[in-house]
């Protein structure tokens, strides 16, 4: 019964998580569309624009302070979820569904982060990629080709931004959101069906008890 008690508890808070997981995303989507209108994916015009947003706009600060928050967030949550799904042994065939999202998720989360670290074009930016990118070019194989689309075959320049900018915007965001709902579904799938286990355990039981005369 204790255990029993323990995984139904786990596997709320699975369901609470992924319920804030599509959350995040969402407003993180949301709020990058919003700023958007006013970014300018160009070396120089990048910084200049967000200096704009952040001095100039109407609560510019906050949608961009959100955006970035909402990054962050999502991964801690996402690195929990796969935590809590582990702990609760969910490792049935049927949780294949979630697990996949959640993983993928993750991944494109810190994707995310990653193409997003040029977008600001300051200098701590700058240098961190500059250090990625020779990380990325040593990759075996297809580090050179990958490091080639990344930065547009030459130095980081304003086609570097609009590279970063276009995976991180259309591909990665997109992606995001679609493998946080695939996870959302799964999660809930599997809640309709403890529900419906549930259920059948309690018909059983009053099925297995004496009849009083």
């Amino acid at each position: 019964m204790l255990n029993t008690q323990y995984d139904l508890v786990l596997r709320r808070i699975t369901t609470i998580l992924a319920t804030a997981i599509v959350t995040l995303t969402v407003m993180g989507a949301t709020t990058g569309i919003l700023l958007s209108f006013y970014y300018e994916p160009a070396a120089g015009a990048a910084y200049n624009s967000l200096k704009v947003i952040n001095t100039q706009l109407p609560y510019g600060w906050l949608f961009r302070k959100t955006h970035e928050v909402v990054g962050h967030s999502v991964i801690a949550i996402a690195l929990i979820q796969i935590v809590v799904m582990f702990l609760s042994r969910q490792f049935q065939k049927s949780w294949l569904t979630a697990w996949i999202g959640v993983i993928l998720f993750t991944l494109s989360a810190i994707g995310l982060a990653w193409t997003a670290m040029i977008l600001d074009w300051d200098q701590e930016g700058y240098w961190r990629f500059s250090i990625e990118l020779g990380t990325v070019g040593a990759i075996p194989l297809i580090g050179s080709q990958l490091r080639d689309i990344l930065t547009g075959g030459a130095g980081i320049s304003t086609v570097t931004i609009q590279h970063l900018y276009t995976i991180h915007s259309y591909i990665v965001s997109i992606s995001a959101l679609i493998l946080a709902l695939v996870h959302l579904i799964g999660v809930l799938w599997q809640e309709k069906q403890m529900h419906l286990e549930g259920a059948k355990t309690q018909v059983a039981e009053l099925q297995q008890q004496p009849a009083h005369s």
